[in-house]
């Protein structure tokens, strides 16, 4: 059975088989998380990630992890809140469902992801976060694939969402 954990910490520290990057259309080094895993991963990740090219809204691609711990990194490009013709939570949906599948497609046992369009793309996190653990519950209810999906939170007031809404939407999976 996966086991989905939440804490609170720094993504680029996560000694996993990859973690998420919420990417603009560019993979490019950006600010907030985006910006961290770029510093971190160093300047060939940057250079990987130009020559992967263009990402678009909900698509996920993989590169390699350089000098963070995770292995690699799958990018993934979030709906901008309130730019998408209402069809932002869909789009968050399939941002996670692409990386899921892409994760599963190359044999990816541990995941990190961050919340995912509530920086600069401005999806409120009380929207975002049962989008995200209702889509891992039913990724997960189809497919036991992963040992972990662990969302690391660098805020404490996301952090504190994600936990309290995980242990009801993901009672039968948690090890909080």
């Amino acid at each position: 059975m996966t086991r989905v954990t939440v804490i609170l910490g720094d993504i680029t520290e996560q000694a996993v088989d990859a973690i998420v990057n919420p990417a603009n259309k560019w993979l490019g080094k950006g600010g907030g998380v985006t910006g961290a895993i770029h510093r971190r991963a160093g300047p060939k990740f940057t250079e990987e990630c130009y020559l992967v090219g263009r990402c678009e809204t909900a698509e996920a691609k993989l590169t390699r992890g350089h000098n963070l711990p995770a292995r690699h990194v799958i990018h993934t490009v979030g709906p901008e809140y309130g730019f998408e013709k209402g069809s932002e939570a869909e789009i968050l949906r399939l941002c996670y469902r692409n990386t899921l599948h892409l994760a599963k497609k190359h044999d990816i046992k541990t995941l990190a992801f961050p919340s995912l369009a509530t920086g600069s793309f401005r999806y409120p996190p009380e929207e975002a976060v049962p989008i995200a653990l209702s889509t891992i519950k039913e990724f997960i209810g189809e497919s036991d694939h992963f040992e972990e999906i662990r969302f690391v939170l660098f805020s404490e007031e996301i952090f504190h969402l994600y936990k309290e809404g995980a242990k009801e939407v993901l009672k039968d999976y948690n090890s909080l």
